[in-house]
C-alpha cells in the first residue's frame, strides 16, 4: 500500500511540475519539465536517503562508535519486525531526529547529538520508535520525494521572474500567480502528508516501545529546545523540515493548514489519552528500552 500511495503522489507532483513547465515555456516547457520530472523521480527513489543525510551532515555510526545507540535501534527494530536500519548522528545542539530511505530494507535513522545529551534513554527510545514507525509505514519514501518536488517546483516557478514564459503566453498576472501558487501547491501537499502521518507514527511508535508517556515527555522537551536552539542545516534546507519528529524551524506554532507538523500539545494530549486508556486496560509494561550495557552514548 505504501508503494501505491507513493506512486499516486509522484504522479500528482509530476502533473503539477508539468503544469508549471507549460506555463513557463508552452509545449517545449512541458517536454523539458517531463524529462526533468522523470529524472527527479528516479533520483528521489534511489538516492533519497543519502541526499537528505548529506544535507544534514549526518555521520554513520555502528556498534563500535556508538554501541548504546546501535543496540537500542537494533532492539526496537526487532520489536517492530523491521530490518535494523543504518544509524546516523547529526552534530546539532537542537534535539531532533528523522528517518529516511525508500523502503525498510534501505532505511536510516538519524538522531542529533542534542537529542542524546538532553533526553533520557527512555525518551530517546520513544523517539527512535516513532521514526521506525515512519519506516514501517513507508512514510520516509513519500516525504522525501515530496520534499524533492516541492523544492524543484519552487525553483522552477521562480524562473518566471527571469524568463517570463513563452512569447505566445506572456501574461504578467498569470506569471505572478504561478510564482506564488506553484510553490504553495507543492508546500500544501508536503504539509498535509506530514501532518496526517505524525499522529499515526506516534501511535505505532508507542506500540513498539510500549510507553506513551515516554514519547509525550520527549515531544515536550524537543519542542521546548527547538523553539530556542537553531538547527542551521535545517534552516538551509527547509524542504526537509517535515521529516523531523518536531519542526526544526522556528516558523510554526499552531495546528493549522500551513504547519508542517500537528501542534505538539495536540500530540501530547493524544499520547496522554492513550496512556490512560492503556492503564485502564491494565496493559503490561514493556521491557526496558535502554541497552542492557550502561555507558556513554557515543
Amino acid at each position: 500500500m505504501g508503494y501505491v500511495k507513493t506512486g499516486i503522489l509522484m504522479a500528482a507532483m509530476t502533473a503539477l511540475f508539468l503544469g508549471v513547465g507549460y506555463i513557463l515555456g508552452g509545449g517545449y516547457g512541458t517536454v523539458i519539465a517531463l524529462v526533468v520530472a522523470v529524472g527527479m523521480n528516479a533520483f528521489a527513489y534511489w538516492n533519497s536517503d543519502s541526499a537528505v543525510l548529506r544535507m544534514h551532515n549526518a555521520r554513520p555510526v555502528d556498534a563500535h562508535t556508538a554501541p548504546e545507540l546501535q543496540q537500542m535501534v537494533m532492539e526496537l527494530a526487532q520489536r517492530a519486525e523491521l530490518p535494523t536500519p543504518a544509524v546516523y548522528i547529526i552534530q546539532s545542539d537542537q534535539p531532533n531526529a528523522f528517518a529516511t530511505g525508500r523502503n525498510p530494507d534501505n532505511a536510516a535513522v538519524a538522531v542529533s547529538t542534542g537529542l542524546m545529551e538532553r533526553l533520557s534513554r527512555d525518551e530517546v527510545a520513544a523517539v527512535v520508535a516513532h521514526e521506525l514507525a515512519h519506516i514501517k509505514n513507508y512514510d520516509t519514501l513519500t516525504m522525501t520525494i515530496t520534499a524533492t518536488f516541492a523544492g524543484a517546483i519552487s525553483m522552477l516557478a521562480n524562473f518566471a521572474m527571469f524568463f517570463g514564459g513563452s512569447r505566445e503566453r506572456q501574461n504578467p498576472i498569470a506569471m505572478i500567480a504561478m510564482m506564488i501558487l506553484a510553490p504553495l501547491a507543492a508546500a500544501l501537499v508536503q504539509m498535509a502528508i506530514s501532518r496526517s502521518r505524525e499522529y499515526e507514527a506516534d501511535r505505532i511508535g508507542v506500540q513498539i516501545v510500549g510507553q506513551p508517556l515516554w514519547l509525550a515527555d520527549a515531544l515536550r522537551k524537543i519542542q521546548g529546545y527547538a523553539a530556542r536552539i537553531d538547527n542551521d542545516a535545517a534552516e538551509r534546507n527547509p524542504a526537509t523540515a517535515h521529516m523531523f519528529i518536531i519542526n526544526p524551524l522556528h516558523a510554526h506554532a499552531r495546528d493549522k493548514l500551513f504547519s508542517t507538523h500537528p501542534a505538539t500539545e495536540n500530540r501530547i494530549a493524544a499520547l496522554e489519552a492513550l496512556a490512560a486508556e492503556m492503564s485502564q486496560r491494565g496493559a503490561p509494561r514493556s521491557r526496558p528500552s535502554a541497552p542492557r550495557n550502561p555507558g556513554p552514548w557515543a
